[in-house]
């Protein structure tokens, strides 16, 4: 394996150009030209923080950024799924609770410390100055099953389930008095899609789902912050583009009764010219394509990604 094929992601080192912006009367949006995303909501009486960054000397920053705007309480954190790369700048915050699905909760029980270890392993640089993350995993101190409404003083915010996508345990924040979303890792824009803990077969419909609530802003986990209904359709249009297609030429493959590797090349190959251009392609494909492989030849749920394992998919997909 030629050192440039080590990792795609080992090799991202440039620096990103933050931007914090007012999306809605109560949202912000902390974006990084696709660079994992944060959502930040304003209420009246505190402060609520959807995805974390990866590390408290990262969280920091956004932290810096919110206290140019208010001096309210930080007193929510909501991890909208369970990955590292989004949950482990928790303790930056010093909020008085840490939200999550139970599924969610769930997914850290069961893998949590493999992705701990696989994440960082896999993206230096997003994992800045990882020694300020506190030893252990990230637990949410309180769970909720399907929908949760906070009430930020008068603001009304729901944290909703509205399907499996990027992981079982997706949840979307919902300011439904100004149709804001912060979607997590369900849409992107301009950023390639990563489903390596993915249900292909379900992620449409989960789109449809927050189509259907008729949002006029987003932020979405990477990507710049979507601030229009024509944006928001490009950015649900886009994201759903993509794992259909990826999961239709891997369904094809499989039926075909081709093995992985070659699975993995063809698919690389359809997708190159149309979304090649979007961040971190290369890093996510062999991830994508190994997983929709599983799901297409029956295994319905994600097996959990250890270190070791994204080395030898690796060697074998890229090698």
């Amino acid at each position: 394996m030629s050192q440039a094929k080590k990792f795609a992601s080992q090799a991202d080192m440039e620096e990103k150009k933050v931007t914090f912006s007012q999306i809605s009367e109560h949202a912000w949006a902390y974006t990084a030209e696709g660079d994992p995303n944060t959502g930040i909501v304003i209420g009246d009486d505190c402060v609520l923080v959807a995805d974390t960054q990866a590390t408290p000397a990262m969280a920091a920053d956004v932290v810096r950024r919110i206290r140019e705007v208010t001096d309210k309480p930080i007193r929510y954190v909501v991890l909208t799924h369970y990955h590292a790369v989004r949950v482990l700048g928790a303790a930056g915050y010093g909020a008085e609770h840490i939200l999550a699905s139970q599924d969610t909760r769930d997914l850290i029980v069961e893998r949590g410390e493999e992705d701990k270890a696989s994440e960082i392993g896999r993206f230096p640089r997003l994992f800045q100055n990882v020694e300020t993350v506190p030893p252990g995993l990230t637990w949410p101190t309180m769970t909720f099953t399907g929908k949760m409404t906070l009430w930020l003083g008068k603001l009304e915010v729901q944290l909703i389930q509205l399907g499996r996508g990027h992981t079982k345990g997706d949840t979307v924040v919902w300011l439904p008095q100004e149709r804001t979303l912060l979607s997590g890792d369900l849409v992107e824009f301009g950023a390639t899609p990563y489903a390596g803990d993915a249900y292909f077969k379900d992620w449409p419909q989960t789109l449809d789902n927050i189509a259907a609530l008729k949002p006029v802003a987003l932020v979405p986990g990477r990507g710049a912050a979507l601030t229009t209904p024509a944006e928001v359709a490009e950015g649900l249009t886009g994201t759903r583009n993509f794992i259909s297609d990826v999961y239709a030429s891997v369904q094809e493959g499989v039926k075909a009764g081709r093995d992985l590797n070659t699975v993995y090349k063809d698919t690389y190959a359809k997708l190159k010219p149309k979304y090649s251009q979007w961040v971190i392609f290369d890093h996510c494909m062999p991830f994508d394509v190994s997983r929709a492989y599983d799901e297409a030849s029956g295994h319905a749920d994600p097996r959990v990604w250890t270190a070791q394992r994204d080395i030898d998919m690796w060697k074998a997909l890229e090698g």
